[in-house]
């Protein structure tokens, strides 16, 4: 057994770990019960993850929809809906955790449809604009 000290958000957490692989080269390889049950003071919290939630503007992707990389604010779009755009070329900026990731074009064509505004809000994948 080995103590670790555990930090999450914060707050401290003295932990006892099992070391599964030490001696098991020397060890028999017999079954052993494993005990389950720890004192409460030593389980740190289980940490959950929520599944994605879709954004009401990510819609099914199509070929030409250029979507966010991230979540964030939208700083600035680019582009205006006529505009021929060439692939690569800068459409979109969107800020997270006060860095700006720059959106580029994924082909070239015209500019069909502006989906979002400068300020929203936008998760990872809301399309923000189309070209085709």
């Amino acid at each position: 057994m080995k103590k670790l000290r555990v930090t999450i958000e914060g707050k401290a957490y003295d932990v006892h770990v099992e070391i599964l692989d030490e001696g098991a080269r020397n060890a028999p390889t017999a079954a052993r019960p494993v005990e389950t049950a720890a004192p409460a003071a030593t389980i740190a919290p289980a940490v959950v993850l929520a599944a994605p939630v879709a954004s009401a503007a990510a819609g099914p992707k199509g070929a030409g929809d250029v979507p966010s990389p991230l979540a964030g604010k939208l700083v600035s779009i680019d582009v205006k809906v006529g505009q021929a755009v060439a692939e690569g070329a800068q459409v979109a900026t969107v800020e997270a955790m006060k860095m700006n990731t720059y959106i580029f074009a994924p082909k070239s064509g015209s500019v069909t449809a502006v989906l979002a505004n400068p300020g929203d809000g936008v998760e990872e994948g809301t399309v923000l604009l189309r070209i085709a």
